[in-house]
């Protein structure tokens, strides 16, 4: 099934080129981060990408002591992350690092491959203590990507980040939201929150043909468990 840019949920089959550029989203992850969209050329094959910031990130790495008062907070050791598993919604992917380019911009996943996840290898691991920031596609020009179905995620689901260290990070989702690009609340995205918290981010609401981009950006918040 492959997705129709034109339907709000970004689902349903409508595979022309025409139509249907390819979708993707990557997210950089501080406070301050300014989340704008902007189009990245390739090999023929558009793609898009939130614009981070244009130095390297300085405020996403874990705490290295907690504030005086505040109780211990569940986390583990820093540790790269190799193999997203998202029960409900059949997700089972690999994960790639994503750094800032060049360009000051964060790099996007590569585009032909729609199960693979990236993760903000500047900030904290999944599981580490701090917002970790995990970003997939959510369709291609023919068919839709790994976070396809994010959308599908409720309130208490669980799901699981496999670790190079051999741990196995468990998340439960808090919330989820979608907000648009033009408005995007980056200090609550991208925040550090005081315990060991992750993002799922992808693209959502309406495809805009001429801006060649999706409107909205779903983010699904959830902490370690």
């Amino acid at each position: 099934m492959a997705a129709d840019p034109s339907s709000p949920s970004g689902l349903e089959a409508a595979p022309t080129e025409e139509k249907y550029p390819a979708g993707m989203l990557v997210a950089g992850a501080v406070a301050a981060l300014v989340l704008v969209m902007s189009l990245v050329g390739g090999s023929g094959t558009p793609t898009y990408a939130p614009r981070p910031p244009q130095a390297a990130p300085t405020g996403v790495a874990a705490p290295s002591a907690e504030k005086p008062g505040r109780s211990p907070q569940k986390a583990l050791p820093r540790s790269k992350p190799v193999r997203l598993l998202i029960p409900k919604i059949s997700v089972d992917a690999p994960f790639t690092d994503l750094a800032i380019g060049p360009s000051g911009q964060l790099e996007a996943p590569p585009a032909g491959d729609v199960n693979l996840v990236g993760w903000h290898a500047g900030g904290p691991s999944p599981g580490e203590l701090g917002t970790s920031i995990i970003a997939g596609h959510l369709d291609t020009k023919t068919s839709p990507a790994v976070f396809a179905g994010l959308g599908e995620l409720d309130k208490g689901d669980a799901f699981h980040v496999v670790r190079a260290d051999g741990r196995k990070a468990s998340f439960v989702v808090d919330d989820m939201e979608t907000f648009e690009k033009d408005d995007f609340p980056d200090e609550r995205v991208y925040g550090d929150t005081g315990r060991a918290e992750v993002r799922l981010i992808t693209c959502a609401g309406d495809y805009d043909s001429a801006a060649k981009d999706y409107t909205d950006n779903l983010v699904v918040f959830a902490h370690l468990t």
